[in-house]
């Protein structure tokens, strides 16, 4: 799971709008999928630091939690219904956002983009 954060990481830094619009965002948040625990720490917009955990000694914003599965779904290139958004996970029960819920809705696009990043790019037909 670090791998596709680290992907995640390096996109980021290749991808001009979203640095644009997450420049005001410097916080870490806590990402746990099933067990795992990552901590993804943003400066200005970029993503600085992807740190294994569990830590009880890292301080988190707010936190995203999910499932290995529905996060694969949500990964594909063209997800299921309830499966595109983070929203939508929690909607059908599959994830949960817990920790300061207005900085999460304050950087709403920024963090749902970012997240997306590691959806594999699709070809659109002609």
């Amino acid at each position: 799971m670090i791998e596709v954060f680290r992907n995640i990481q390096a996109q980021l830094n290749e991808t001009p709008h979203l640095l644009r619009l997450g420049r005001l965002f410097s916080e870490t948040v806590l990402i746990e999928v099933g067990e795992d625990q990552l901590y993804l720490t943003f400066e200005k917009g970029q993503l600085v630091e992807v740190i294994p955990g569990p830590s009880r000694k890292t301080p988190w914003r707010f936190a995203f939690r999910t499932d290995a599965e529905a996060l694969e779904k949500f990964w594909q290139p063209l997800p299921e219904a309830k499966f595109h958004d983070i929203f939508g996970l929690v909607t059908i029960g599959r994830g949960k956002i817990d920790g300061d819920i207005l900085c999460l809705v304050k950087n709403l696009r920024f963090f749902k983009e970012v997240m997306a990043l590691a959806r594999p790019a699709h070809e659109v037909a002609a």
